[in-house]
């Protein structure tokens, strides 16, 4: 069975679409119009091993805050309603990603109790044009929607580029390895009978 999902969000200051297919072979179509994300976004897709489209469309004349806010939300939705309830997966998840200079380490819990944890020092305010400081909004606002425990840490790196490089790849590493079905799982991974 794929577990797919499909989610647009439209506001005034964004036009988000997103599709996702958490049972994919890494292929990606990313058009956010900020290039970073774009970036970040692709080979979160790549290294997850999912398969999805993402679009977007916002006031990024202003700047990248809203685009970037928004694709976190419903890039964090189109998780949840693809997991759907969750019966026989993992639930956790963790991968270390080392990019040359920089290592991340991230944790995931699909516990249904949405909790960002982020210990990562971000040497420069931008990669580019893109405000650095995004990555942590962007990361909540998924841990938030997808209602998962995400646990940041990068204990060192010395090229901001390259730290959140390694983030998304561990992310996407940590959440493909959460959201495997293990047939030995019957119903919810919960000794509660329930995730949340």
């Amino acid at each position: 069975m794929t577990r797919s999902a499909k989610i647009a969000r439209q506001t005034n200051e964004t036009q988000i679409n997103i599709s996702l297919n958490l049972d994919g072979e890494g292929q990606s179509t990313v058009d956010t119009g900020v290039p970073f994300m774009n970036h970040m976004l692709d080979l979160f897709i790549k290294h997850g091993l999912f398969d999805g489209v993402i679009t977007a469309n916002g006031d990024t004349d202003i700047d990248d805050h809203h685009t970037t806010e928004d694709l976190g939300i419903v890039l964090g939705q189109v998780v949840r309603k693809a997991l759907g309830d969750k019966k026989g997966i993992r639930r956790y998840g963790h991968a270390f990603v080392p990019m040359d200079d920089a290592l991340a380490e991230v944790f995931i819990d699909c516990s249904d109790r949405p909790h960002l944890e982020f210990r990562a020092e971000l040497p420069q305010a931008k990669v580019g044009t893109f405000d650095t400081e995004l990555v942590h909004e962007f990361l909540w606002k998924f841990a938030l929607e997808a209602r998962i425990n995400l646990h940041v840490v990068v204990p060192y790196g010395h090229n901001t580029h390259h730290i959140i490089e390694a983030i998304f790849k561990a992310m996407a590493r940590a959440l493909d390895e959460a959201v495997q079905i293990d047939p030995r799982v019957k119903g919810v991974p919960s000794t509660k009978g329930v995730l949340g």
